[in-house]
């Protein structure tokens, strides 16, 4: 809203302007409306400051009366908005609370139908893709020997995931230390062990792990381990089967880049990105300007992890990990990670 004033001298401005701010808030149907007016005509850069300016080159009978007139309207025009504010607010509370209320009168009506968690949702589409890509789907345990979620992966005793800063350690009695698994990689070495390639499996599962609880961590969340074990297996077939479920889950347009990294259990290993499903790759809140988001980790398996399940270190395979939580979080645009979990319906409704 851009106030303007018409009339001639100081005091017929102020006249115009307490005028057109009545106007204004007579029209005004929300609090941002009013607030728009509060800004336009009481800021640093509205038309009472100007006048409020322009009062030092008046003569002093003059400046007086118009100091006079200025500190009336700018009185007026305060208690006009805090009037209307307070009367918007009102009925603005009061219709929220009629959109959340609660009809508890008899007799009573059907519920509409439910439906699959958000999270559940997610998982269930991932699975799904690579089931057709020509997956199996393996589970394991929640709580894990130290073995299996460690030393098996190449994961040397003196690593930081290994400490009680990021682990869960379970007292089960047994001497063997067990752990409440901090990834779903274990289930590579188990599957590995079950038998001879060629193994094809993704993991999904619940996992566990010492960190602050803020908008972009959890102390559990859900993860999807995947692996290929077979002959000839390369890394570009690691980057097909990546970009297929990009595409798939995120949209045929999309392109698919891996930087290096490291993780123990594989080498060489890639963190892999997409382009930005929201803005095209140009740059927007979803990818912080970048233009790129990070999807999950990957590599190729570690010679050192088919040793430690009996086969021969020239094996070939890869692996990637990703978080659930953050892919449902670039899918439905969620801020805060916590959200996934307060059950909240009115969350729960718009995903």
């Amino acid at each position: 809203m851009s106030p303007e004033t018409t009339a001639v001298g100081p005091i017929g401005e102020l006249e115009a302007i307490e005028k057109q701010v009545l106007e204004a808030l007579g029209t005004a149907d929300s609090t941002g409306q009013v607030q728009e007016v509060q800004i336009s005509y009481l800021g640093r850069k509205g038309p009472l400051a100007r006048v409020g300016k322009s009062l030092g080159g008046l003569p002093v009978e003059e400046r007086r009366t118009v100091g006079q007139v200025a500190n009336r309207v700018r009185g007026l025009i305060e208690a006009a908005i805090a009037d209307k504010l307070a009367a918007l607010e009102s009925s603005e509370r009061e219709g929220r609370l009629e959109a959340e209320r609660l009809d508890i009168t008899l007799p009573g009506r059907m519920p509409p139908a439910g439906r699959l968690h958000p999270l559940t949702e997610v998982l269930e589409e991932i699975v799904d893709i690579f089931v057709g890509l020509g997956f199996q789907v393996a589970e394991g345990p929640l709580v894990e020997t130290d073995y299996y979620s460690f030393q098996a992966l190449n994961i040397p005793q003196d690593h930081a995931a290994r400490s009680m800063q990021d682990t869960f350690y379970v007292d089960t009695g047994a001497p063997e230390p067990f752990v409440l698994r901090p990834h779903t990689s274990p289930m590579q070495a188990r599957v590995m062990e079950s038998g001879p390639p060629p193994h094809y499996m993704v993991v999904p599962g619940v996992v566990a792990r010492r960190d602050e609880v803020d908008a972009n961590h959890l102390a559990q969340f859900m993860q999807l381990e995947g692996f290929a074990v077979d002959t000839g297996i390369s890394f570009s077939d690691l980057k097909g089967v990546l970009e297929a479920f990009a595409r798939q889950m995120f949209g045929d347009h999309l392109k698919v880049r891996m930087h290096p990294s490291y993780f123990p259990f594989t080498e060489p290993s890639a963190e892999v990105y997409v382009s930005c499903f929201a803005c095209d790759g140009s740059g927007c809140a979803t990818c912080r300007g970048e233009g790129w988001i990070e999807i999950l980790g990957a590599g190729m398996i570690h010679p050192n992890v088919f040793r430690s399940v009996g086969y021969d270190p020239s094996t070939t395979g890869f692996a990637f990990g990703m978080g659930i939580e953050r892919i449902a979080k670039f899918k439905y645009s969620v801020t805060d990670l916590r959200s996934f979990y307060e059950n909240d319906l009115r969350f729960l409704e718009s995903r």
